[in-house]
């Protein structure tokens, strides 16, 4: 196991894991704390288009998915401030990404190996160029919740309060969604488009077991992340079976056990 180590590819794909696992364990916290599961399931299939179009100019096709990705969440979010049917605009971006992305992988040439992968994930395909631009990424999502961080915690436990303390509440809005799509990007090449709300939900559920304050919350969060990504990468390469469906089963598991952990908490206390 140890001569894997050596390897590029394999370094690339732990310093991802890394990467990722700091940005989904602070966005992830405010998803299931603001309960916006579904928003980030329908970004994360319209980055999809992103990708297909990307392809199929020979573009790089990460800044192909965050360029849908964060017009996605603007978009979720100027519906969401006009009052429009939010389970509509969500059913129509989930549809029309995924759509226009299976398109364009049709009638590019060849055959898109690489662009399934971004459908369920292949973290060993990981390279340095990309590596690069995660890093630029994350600093963009930490920073940003530094800055903000009073402003999300208002608008993430009371928004109606918010409102009446005349903060920018759609403003404010606008940049944690925009901050889920970077994170969501981040994370399509570790686990793909249609397992990644599981890596963004299921770690943060499980944390929030064991913490009461948010920002302890993040930290196990990330740390939950980079473990289940870890062991994942390791298992793949003992049973040569794929990357992402295994992080995703890891972080089941350890969701499940945070569940049976509550509910012996919850019988103890009777």
């Amino acid at each position: 196991m140890i001569e894997i180590m050596t390897y590029q590819f394999f370094q690339n794909a732990l310093l991802m894991a890394v990467l990722a696992s700091v940005s989904s364990g602070i966005i992830g916290t405010y998803i299931v704390v603001k309960r916006m599961s579904m928003i980030t399931g329908s970004i994360s299939h319209t980055a999809f288009g992103g990708l297909g179009i990307s392809y199929f100019l020979g573009a790089n096709p990460i800044l192909g998915a965050l360029a849908f990705s964060i017009i996605s969440a603007l978009g979720i979010s100027s519906m969401r401030n006009r009052g429009e049917r939010l389970d509509i605009m969500l059913s129509f971006s989930w549809a029309t990404g995924m759509a226009i992305g299976l398109l364009f992988m049709f009638i590019t040439p060849g055959y898109s190996t690489d662009l399934f992968s971004y459908l369920f994930g292949n973290i060993l395909l990981v390279r340095t160029t990309d590596i690069m631009l995660l890093v630029v990424l994350d600093i963009a999502v930490v920073l940003t919740t530094l800055a903000m961080f009073n402003s999300f915690m208002s608008v993430t436990f009371d928004e109606e309060f918010s409102v009446v303390r005349n903060l920018p509440v759609s403003k404010i809005y606008a940049v944690l969604l925009s901050l889920i799509a970077i994170t969501i990007v981040m994370l399509i090449q570790a686990v793909g488009v249609v397992l990644l709300i599981a890596i963004l939900t299921m770690p943060a559920a499980s944390s929030r077991v064991f913490c009461r304050t948010i920002k302890r919350m993040m930290v196990l969060t990330s740390l939950i992340t980079l473990s289940a990504m870890v062991t994942g990468l390791f298992t793949s390469y003992l049973t040569n079976m794929p990357t992402g469906p295994i992080i995703v089963l890891i972080t089941s598991l350890i969701y499940t056990a945070s569940l049976v952990f509550d509910r012996i908490k919850i019988m103890q206390k009777r």
